[in-house]
């Protein structure tokens, strides 16, 4: 049986010369509309390929990445219809106020693909997008050797990819690299706004003492989406961007790439990581 977010399909399985009939497990991509509703009207924003599942945690993560939900806002209702359906699938986050005009007048192309996090963004200057919160007093920290264990964590938190395989991954973790929080999607930002937007929900944010491992590459819109929830150290199993590591920088963020087989680069704000191997 195919776990959820995943469907079987029949394939031709090939050994040497050899072909034999076979079902396989495939992560479901799917299209998802992302509408904002408020007293005076409603206004569709996106919509975005992504694996069905925490679909209103998605749409939250999202619309707080993107700035148009903030310490301020009060949101009444998500309502979350089609989930199961291959497309017509959409969620209404229904607001108690009026959202900032501005924001609601930035243009943006509403397609969004699952490799995407800031195809949404029609200009260059909107691309970056103020954080709602300062930096704390204390920095989050971690030792090399919790950084060391959070791959294979990571891995066995992943249902879906055990199942089919080609799905991102995100995971909230505290100081002592416990997992929290994970969230799974064929497109890397949209496993991390499942996450920041299960924590929105929760009314966890900001998320200063914790820090996020991601399965892919660091890129750029991943720096943003943490550092707009607060989360001051990001872990990725790839490399970096160049300009990931600009804005974690400017964000002063502890940022890690290639952290697999016991080895791992830091390239921004290396007192967040600490131990006795550290010769800083």
């Amino acid at each position: 049986m195919a776990a959820p977010g995943s469907v079987i399909r029949p394939v031709r399985r090939y050994a040497g010369a050899a072909a034999t009939p076979a079902d396989d497990i495939i992560a479901i991509e799917a299209p998802l509309q992302i509408t904002l509703e408020w007293p005076g009207g409603s206004k569709p924003l996106a919509v975005t390929m992504r694996t069905p599942g925490a679909d209103a945690d998605l749409a939250l993560g999202f619309l707080w990445g993107e700035g148009i939900l903030h310490p301020g806002s009060t949101v009444r209702e998500v309502i979350a219809t089609g989930a199961d359906e291959s497309d017509g699938s959409e969620v209404r986050v229904v607001l108690d106020a009026d959202p900032p005009a501005a924001l609601l007048a930035q243009e943006r192309n509403t397609y969004l693909t699952s490799s995407c996090g800031i195809c949404s963004k029609a200009a260059l200057d909107a691309v970056r997008v103020r954080a709602a919160f300062g930096s704390p007093v204390q920095r989050f920290c971690i030792t090399s050797a919790v950084l060391h264990g959070l791959p294979q964590q990571l891995s066995q938190g992943q249902a879906l990819f055990a199942g089919a395989g080609s799905v991102h991954a995100a995971a909230l973790f505290d100081a002592a690299g416990k997992l929290e929080t994970v969230g799974e999607d064929v497109g890397r930002h949209n496993a991390l706004d499942k996450v920041v937007g299960a924590a929105y929900a929760a009314g966890r944010l900001p998320l200063f003492e914790r820090g996020v491992a991601v399965s892919g590459r660091a890129s750029f819109e991943l720096v943003q989406k943490a550092h707009m929830a607060g989360i001051r150290l990001l872990a990725a199993v790839g490399a970096p961007s160049s300009l990931a590591i600009e804005l974690a920088w400017e964000a002063d963020m502890t940022l890690v790439g290639f952290l697999r087989d016991g080895r791992f680069n830091v390239y921004s704000a290396p007192a967040g990581i600490i131990g006795p191997d550290w010769q800083g």
